[in-house]
């Protein structure tokens, strides 16, 4: 991936393999295909922690050969704008949080600028928001129209296998054996939150390595009573 200076850094285990699609294999699938080329416009709207932002991420970490950049609306606030300017030169930009700027007058018409040059390199957009395009309040009606023409998709929730399994995955992404008990135990103890529970997995294996100790039940009890 050639990174240019409007994008953000990525996290490092931010990437398609890191991501357990579950029911979301459909959309998935589609961002793996504009990682890999395919010239799409593609709403992706959730909950909070529900994987919009990993995606994005790992669209920009799978794509080999193209200018990706990824552009996080809640870190850089009212400079999104400045940054929009660069996207010109872009393959493929995705946009976080994309709600967070709407009624922004002079957001949304960078936004329609960013648009347009995309369009003309025959570029990829991907945005990822609380809700549907049409849910939300536009200032402008140009940026509106063509992004309520995108190609839609709701990221769904996990179900209690599927959160057992992401976690593992997660787990494994760190290089830890983390047996099914033990990712049980972490899910009733703790908040079923990927991102939190990513972090409590960061703690975990902090004190698995300083202690040379398996992940047992017991011994995750221990830390999370210290922690």
């Amino acid at each position: 991936m050639q990174q240019l200076p409007l994008s953000v850094r990525l996290r490092e285990r931010a990437s398609f393999e890191c991501f357990h699609a579950g029911a979301n294999l459909q959309v998935v699938t589609r961002l793996r295909e504009i990682a890999a080329g395919a010239r799409v416009v593609l709403w992706l709207w959730g909950s909070v922690a529900s994987g919009r932002s990993h995606l994005l991420q790992a669209v920009c970490a799978a794509a080999e050969g193209y200018r990706a950049a990824y552009l996080p609306l809640a870190e850089i606030g009212a400079a999104s704008s400045r940054f929009l300017e660069g996207a010109g030169l872009l393959d493929i930009l995705c946009v976080d949080d994309f709600e967070l700027q709407l009624g922004d007058a002079a957001f949304e018409q960078a936004m329609f600028s960013a648009y347009r040059n995309l369009e003309e390199r025959n570029g990829g957009l991907v945005i990822a928001a609380g809700q549907p395009p049409t849910a939300l309040n536009w200032s402008l009606a140009d940026i509106r129209s063509r992004l309520s023409a995108a190609e839609v998709f709701q990221l769904k929730p996990l179900d209690e296998a599927g959160e057992l399994a992401a976690l593992r995955l997660r787990a494994s992404a760190r290089g830890l054996d983390l047996p099914e008990e033990t990712a049980r135990y972490l899910l009733r103890r703790l908040p079923r939150d990927m991102n939190a529970l990513g972090r409590w997995l960061d703690d975990i294996d902090l004190a698995a390595l300083s202690a040379q100790r398996r992940l047992t039940v017991p011994f995750v009890k221990t830390i999370l009573g210290e922690l």
